[in-house]
């Protein structure tokens, strides 16, 4: 865990506590006692996001709750979150989120289906790999407490669990995975689990999975060698970025690429 700048931590739980309310750069700066510009820059150091992209993204997260857990309409839920314009709302969370306001309302009803397929079946276990062997990302995955279910790992290319993956699959255990024939670029690796016996709301909104990401960026180049990579799924802490991304959406799209019939 990163101790460095406990006055950032500070920071981020007077976020998370205030989060119905307007919070500028500049007053967010003020509680940690720096300047607008010396805050931004350790506050992405620590977070690896932005203040505004880290409280935008607590936002998003909030609207997600208040869609399964209100009759709120996406315009008020709009406003509660402080986005004025409805099209800009419903864009921003359908990019970020993977589907329209409307539509995540009404996903929980797949969920439990998706969660029981899996379940039962286990010829989804064996992980799809597509490509060759060039520019291959690998590496292990471990837990800090004992894992029934199911594992969700992907490469993004933001530090934050928004939007598909550029690369994405499933595991059925603790172990091995691979990425094959990954373009250039700069990714970074995050993984969540859900349990068999969680509750689709909880699913939809995962604040309580738990989840690894890598320590730094990984680069891949043309037919370059990529370290190895070990991630150990552990509990949430309060600086890490929410997981905006639907994870029963990931789901659907893993076993639609493997063929499986739901």
């Amino acid at each position: 865990m990163n101790n460095r700048y406990p006055e950032i931590d500070e920071v981020i739980a007077y976020i998370h506590e205030h989060l119905d309310e307007a919070l500028p750069l500049s007053h967010l700066a003020h509680q940690a006692a720096y300047s607008p510009y010396h805050f931004s820059r350790i506050f992405k150091e620590k977070t690896g996001l932005s203040p505004h992209q880290y409280v935008s993204s607590l936002k998003l997260q909030r609207a997600k709750s208040l869609l399964l857990h209100t009759n709120l309409t996406v315009r008020d839920i709009s406003m509660e979150i402080d986005q004025q314009s409805l099209g800009t709302f419903t864009t921003r969370f359908t990019k970020r989120v993977g589907m329209t306001p409307m539509q995540f309302r009404k996903s929980s009803i797949e969920v439990n289906k998706h969660l029981q397929y899996l379940k039962k079946h286990k010829d989804w276990s064996q992980q799809l790999i597509i490509g060759n062997q060039r520019n291959k990302v690998t590496g292990t995955i471990a837990a800090e407490v004992p894992l029934h279910g199911v594992i969700l790992i992907g490469l993004f290319t933001k530090p934050i669990p928004e939007g598909l993956p550029q690369y994405g699959t499933l595991l059925s255990s603790l172990g091995n995975f691979s990425f094959t024939d990954v373009r250039p670029g700069i990714y970074y690796l995050m993984a969540t689990a859900v349990y068999w016996e969680m509750k689709a709301n909880e699913i939809l909104v995962p604040q309580k999975t738990l989840r690894a990401i890598a320590e730094k960026p990984i680069k891949v180049g043309s037919e370059m060698v990529i370290p190895q990579q070990h991630l150990t799924l552990r509990g949430p802490r309060l600086n890490d970025p929410p997981i905006l991304i639907s994870l029963p959406l990931l789901i659907k799209n893993f076993l639609n690429r493997t063929n499986s019939n739901i």
